[in-house]
Order: structure tokens, then sequence, then C-alpha cells
């Protein structure tokens, strides 16, 4: 990536990662192709984004996730923010975020993000989070005061929720819809066939139910969901899972190419090219989606602003 590490995640006391992913064999896979290098980030605007997050004691997943896009993003002063804490309770194959025990809750966190927010002066902003399994509502309710307090310090600011699939409790997605966030996002992330390898502590099925208990509790809160391609799926396979979503009443999908964070992690299959991206976007406007973005760098929360004017006038001409 022209030079540049990803920020990685902090370090993690090694008793605590779980033991699949510590015995996962290490694989590289092929040598990456020139449409995937980015810039490394720099500049005032950059910097000045840094001084923000770091200051609130604020995390994000462009961070701890390591997102190739995080130079052009914050740049722009676009950021998206990782809520309760950066240690995760599950250990999905592709992810880069610390698997762990967590940390309590901190009551501060859902003002200090709105106080971010408010000073970034961002018209969009996403709201994600690490998994929280040991919560009895996976943090549905720290969601709705995250939310609120965004609202009450950035009245004009659009809020866009990329959540876990709080498969310990079902009702947590009504918790979260019911404070009408304007976008509510949830990857799928893969393929049905791929999820005992990729995202073991899921359920495809889960994810698919809570996109569609979305609309049940509010048809008009837009829905958007995500895969990565690179893992090994096959184009009938993706074709079959956009399907499913439009089935769910999904809205908006963004479809980009898995980086495998280091040699423990999910092996990569292959590097879709361009065209192939171009194809999924063509392939996934005929199926009815109102927003498609596919390219190898498309992220969840990456132009996710833009995407939603975008959504807004298409659905309110």
């Amino acid at each position: 990536m022209g030079g540049y590490v990803p920020p990685m995640s902090a370090p993690v006391d090694p008793a605590l990662r779980h033991p699949e992913k510590r015995k996962r064999p290490q694989t590289r896979g092929p040598a990456k192709p020139d449409w995937i290098r980015v810039p490394a980030p720099a500049g005032a605007v950059f910097q000045e984004t840094l001084d923000i997050v770091k200051k609130g004691k604020l995390h994000t997943v462009c961070e701890e996730a390591a997102c190739p896009n995080i130079g052009q993003c914050w740049a722009q002063r676009h950021a998206s923010f990782l809520i309760m804490g950066d240690i995760c309770t599950r250990a999905c194959a592709f992810c880069n975020v610390a698997t762990g025990r967590p940390e309590a809750l901190d009551p501060m966190e859902p003002l200090r993000v709105a106080v971010a927010v408010a000073r970034m002066g961002l018209n969009h902003v996403v709201v994600t989070s690490v998994d929280r399994d040991d919560l009895p509502d996976g943090g549905a309710q720290h969601y709705v005061q995250t939310i609120q307090a965004i609202r009450a310090k950035a009245p004009g600011c659009s809020v866009e929720v990329l959540t876990p699939d709080f498969k310990k409790c079902v009702e947590s997605v009504d918790i979260v819809a019911k404070s009408s966030p304007d976008v509510f996002n949830h990857n799928l992330e893969t393929v049905p066939r791929l999820y005992p390898a990729v995202r073991p502590g899921a359920r495809y099925f889960t994810s698919l139910r809570l996109l569609q208990r979305v609309k049940e509790v509010d048809a008009g809160i837009f829905t958007k969901s995500g895969l990565m391609v690179g893992l090994g799926e096959s184009q009938d396979e993706v074709a079959q899972v956009l399907d499913d979503m439009r089935g769910a009443g999904v809205d908006f999908v963004t479809i980009g190419q898995y980086l495998q964070p280091t040699p423990r992690h999910a092996p990569l299959a292959r590097y879709w090219t361009p065209q192939e991206f171009a194809a999924l976007e063509r392939l996934s406007y005929s199926k009815g989606f109102s927003m498609v973005q596919a390219t190898p760098l498309t992220r969840s929360s990456h132009h996710a602003g833009e995407a939603f004017a975008r959504l807004k006038a298409a659905r309110y001409p």
C-alpha cells in the first residue's frame, strides 16, 4: 500500500485470545496488484482528525481493522467510530480487531463520540462496535445512547449504525431500530459455505433475519449490508447472497476485496479484478438494489455520507 503500514490493534494478553486464532496456520496470498495500492496518509486535516480521536480517547474501525482507506477518509474528516472498546468477544478469521475479554462499558463514551462528531463537523457518521457477547443485550442500549448523544450535539448529522448480529438477544435489533438510525447496516461478509471458517461465531441466516427484522420494525430505515470477495467464493454463490439480501429488503450493498491482515488470518484465495467488480455492480443493480458500491477498495463506511445522500435522492426525488 505505497509503503504505508496500517495501524494495528493494541497488544492483548495472548492468554485472552481464542485458541483457534492462535493455532491458525500462517499463510500468505498472491502478490498485491497495482489496483489495491493506496498512498500513505498525510496532511494537516488527517492529523487534525487523528488528534480529535486521540484526545477524545476514542476508537475507530479505521485504525483497529487496518482499513486501507484511512488516509483518504481522514483527510476528508470522515471517521467511523468503534464503540464499546477495542476488544471483541469473537475471533472472525478475516478481522484484525483484537479478540479477548473486554472491559466494562464506559458510560461517557456516547458523549465523547458525539463531541468528536460535532468538532469534526460531520454531516454523516458511521458508528460500529466490537461484538459484545458478554453483555445481555449485546450492547444495544449503548448504541441507542450514542445515537441520542450525536443527535443532541450534532443535530444536522445523519447516523449510520453497523451492528453485530446480537445473536443472544434478538430483541436488541428492535431496540436499536426503534432509535431510528438513518441507515442500519449489518454485514453478511461472505457466502454461507464459508461461514464455519470465516465467521465461526456467526450464522448466515441469523444475520439475514436481522436485516429483515429492521424493516419490520421501521420500513423507513435504509438497510445496508456488505460482502468481501477473494476468500474462495464462486460468482454463483455471490449472486445467491445478493438475492437473499434483496429478499430481506436490503436497500444498499457494498462489495469489496478481502485483504488478509496477517499471515494468521483467513488465507486470500485471489484478487478480483476491477472489471469483475464492475460486473458485480451491474448484477447488483439488476437485482433491484437502490445503491451499490463495488470496487476493490470498497468498505462498509467508505463514502458512506455521499452514498446516503444518493439513497435519499433516489427515494425522495
